[in-house]
């Protein structure tokens, strides 16, 4: 690749920590906050400070590198080579108006191959309250860099060397929308006694990259939308450069056009959680 996407993905990082610091500050000091809603045309949640924050960062990164433009805009038909830019809202947003820490800003970048298909090749995730970045970028590693009071932090990530689902730390992902979320309930009854612990506290970005850095052993969620695409696509880039597993519940690869059920993992517990999650598939 002709561009160092390691010191891009820096670059992008520090776009993010810019506008998570805004994005904070509206969350400590809401001046029209009226929590989140669901626009008439999805079944997509929404806060209302998601159109200022992504163009704020696209305005950023397009000063650093162009490529071929916003992954929403993209042709249908794009050519192997072409980049582009996905942009998100903010991921967690319940968790945003809630006044909970965990909510991200996630940037990827996206690269057509010889077949045709779409892979992201970097991914920021920034947690602004936590003062967590996660970062990635293809065949470059996974680097997690924590703000201490003594200065900033960085370290290589990897998954944890649990081997069995039992004793493992688990988290999972839910949906608004209760017949998707019925399905991630159907898989916790199924391996009940068996993990060691059951986490459920989101967003799915930031879920991801704690499976990356061995918080937890596995995460799965169901029926992730078009919109959630700039949040898993950063954090799955981040499961993959730490070495971990990220497929969609039957094994097969993500498809970036269209809705996933989404499993990550270490890579070592995948065989025994997996029959559970077909067993709960569509």
């Amino acid at each position: 690749m002709t561009t160092n996407t390691r010191e891009l993905a820096l670059k992008v990082a520090q776009v993010t920590q810019d506008a998570g610091r805004h994005a904070l500050h509206d969350q400590i000091n809401p001046h029209n906050l009226e929590g989140f809603f669901i626009p008439s045309t999805s079944m997509q949640l929404s806060s209302n400070i998601d159109d200022k924050l992504v163009a704020f960062i696209e305005n950023r990164i397009k000063y650093l590198e162009p490529f071929n433009g916003l992954w929403r805009n993209r042709p249908e038909d794009a050519k192997p080579g072409e980049r582009y830019w996905c942009v998100g809202s903010i991921d967690g947003v319940i968790n945003f108006v809630r006044n909970m820490s965990e909510w991200t800003i996630t940037v990827s970048l996206f690269e057509f191959n010889e077949e045709g298909s779409a892979q992201p090749i970097l991914g920021v995730v920034h947690a602004p309250a936590l003062g967590l970045t996660y970062l990635a970028a293809q065949d470059q590693g996974a680097i997690r860099i924590q703000q201490t009071p003594v200065g900033e932090r960085r370290i290589k990530v990897m998954p944890s060397t649990t081997m069995e689902l039992e004793g493992s730390i688990v988290s999972f992902g839910m949906s608004h929308v209760a017949s998707e979320s019925e399905r991630a309930f159907h898989v916790l009854g199924d391996i009940a006694g068996r993990p060691a612990d059951v986490k459920r506290i989101g967003p799915v970005s930031l879920d991801l990259c704690k499976v990356a850095d061995g918080t937890y052993d596995a995460y799965f969620e169901p029926h992730l939308h078009r919109w959630d695409i700039p949040a898993v696509s950063a954090g799955a880039i981040v499961v993959r450069e730490a070495h971990g597993k990220v497929t969609r519940w039957n094994g097969e690869e993500i498809h970036w056009r269209s809705e996933n059920d989404v499993v990550a993992t270490n890579g070592l517990v995948i065989d025994q959680l997996q029959p559970y999650l077909v067993s709960a598939g569509v």
